[in-house]
């Protein structure tokens, strides 16, 4: 099951102020008792065995304990709802690390892995701000803060993370999800996005 690969768009949003510590490393306190934020994930291509990636969208909402290392976190995986049966089953696996790879790390730490869902997914992207509805549940966006040069991006570089890739625009964010057992309600919080590759 380990013959695959992924890349695309990954943008976030948590509850802490400026940079989440639980970013830089999971054994850093968080700001608040409670982490809670979710990842979009645009699939731009990839594939599992012969199952095409390309055109999935999907977020993964959490809920994690102040120090993300201690474990136990609850975690849903909402996939579009355009996606075939093999491309949500494909990505499934991908996102609770039955196929190995950077997945499989955080894997470790999700106590409450909520069913998998489906729904209509819509991300948009423009320059300095990238957004996410899934109808009904969630809307999401992080904006780019701004530089010295206020025509780049503030980076992070060289950065290690499990998921993102090393170079990361660093944002802030907003959150509205409420799907009657996860409540979030984020405003001017952490936020970034990067541009990944996974295998």
């Amino acid at each position: 099951m380990s013959d695959w690969w992924a890349e695309g768009l990954l943008f976030e949003n948590c509850n802490c102020t400026a940079v989440c510590p639980g970013h830089i490393h999971f054994s850093q306190k968080c700001t608040h008792e409670v982490c809670h934020g979710f990842w979009a994930i645009r699939f731009d291509g990839g594939r599992a065995e012969e199952v095409d990636l390309a055109g999935v969208d999907v977020v993964v909402v959490y809920e994690t304990p102040q120090v993300m290392v201690d474990g136990g976190w609850k975690q849903v995986i909402i996939v579009s709802d355009r996606a075939t049966a093999a491309q949500r089953q494909a990505v499934e696996e991908i996102l609770t690390g039955a196929r190995g790879g950077p997945w499989e790390i955080l894997a470790r730490f999700v106590g409450d892995a909520r069913p998998t869902r489906t729904a209509p997914i819509r991300i948009e992207e423009a320059p300095g701000r990238k957004s996410v509805t899934v109808k009904g549940v969630l809307k999401g966006a992080v904006e780019a803060i701004r530089g010295r040069t206020r025509a780049e991006p503030v980076t992070f570089e060289n950065i290690y993370n499990q998921i993102h890739d090393t170079t990361q625009v660093i944002a802030r964010g907003s959150t509205r999800y409420d799907d009657g057992e996860i409540v979030i309600a984020n405003d001017g919080t952490h936020g970034l996005w990067s541009h990944f590759r996974w295998e």
